[in-house]
């Protein structure tokens, strides 16, 4: 695939398979511009998680190459923010020290940190809640603090794998709803990959489709921004999730 602008995060001929299987990952080709966010779609085993890691410096490709601002990946950095499926919050430590944990495993915390934690916890939706446990919190609060504390550094590219899964609907959109609030204004770059068809149109400017480990298509979202919660309901956002339906059915080809 090609974009106007120039990318920021750029793909090139990415091969990677695990000892003793097959090719998870085949000459994939992928950019994603500045501040622009992408989805990644596709059925269980297509090789989405494992783009995903390559992305982060978290495995290295067998074959071609992965560039962040122009700079070869070669391992995670600072300039990376990644979130799991499970906000892999630490129950014993508070929701506070969980979300400075990115800046004590490298130093002690300034107060310049605890004051951008707070900032953080309070763009979420979490402001006066630095003192609780992770048990003392719902699913969708310890998701919001798993994206603060990704956030905390101030990645230029932030990296989620399916981190609402689990949510019931309504903190599910909310949290979508916070997520492209925070990072349009940050122009956080965002690679974001689900299972949920209408979450992935929602989000992006564009949305991949992955099948046995190559992108089979990809599709530009062509719907006002900022997105509003009413656009759920139109003609034009179905269509779009349509189009990516027949996508992933193997009815569109690039």
């Amino acid at each position: 695939m090609s974009t106007e602008a120039p990318a920021f995060l750029d793909m090139r001929g990415v091969s990677y398979s695990f000892p003793a299987y097959p090719r998870v990952v085949h000459q994939v080709d992928w950019q994603i511009a500045r501040g622009e966010v992408h989805s990644l779609v596709g059925r269980s085993g297509c090789g989405k998680t494992t783009l995903l890691k390559l992305a982060a410096g978290l495995l290295l490709p067998d074959a071609g190459s992965v560039s962040v601002d122009g700079q070869t990946l070669r391992q995670p950095g600072p300039q990376l923010g990644f979130v799991f499926q499970a906000p892999t919050l630490l129950e014993w430590k508070t929701v506070l020290d969980n979300l400075l944990l990115p800046v004590t495993l490298q130093r002690r915390p300034l107060p310049a940190d605890h004051a951008r934690a707070e900032e953080l916890l309070a763009l979420m939706g979490l402001a006066g809640l630095g003192g609780r446990f992770p048990t003392e919190l719902s699913g969708g609060q310890q998701s919001r603090v798993a994206i603060a504390r990704a956030l905390l550094l101030g990645p230029s590219l932030l990296l989620l794998d399916e981190p609402f899964a689990a949510l019931d609907a309504i903190t599910r959109e909310e949290l979508q709803d916070d997520l492209l609030r925070i990072c349009r204004l940050a122009q956080t770059t965002v690679f974001f990959v689900t299972h949920d068809i209408s979450e992935a149109v929602y989000l992006a400017d564009r949305v991949a489709v992955m099948a046995d480990g190559q992108i089979t298509d990809d599709l530009v979202v062509d719907l006002p921004w900022p997105r509003q919660r009413a656009l759920r309901y139109g003609a034009p956002f179905n269509a779009v999730c349509a189009q990516v339906r027949q996508a992933m059915d193997g009815v569109l080809s690039c």
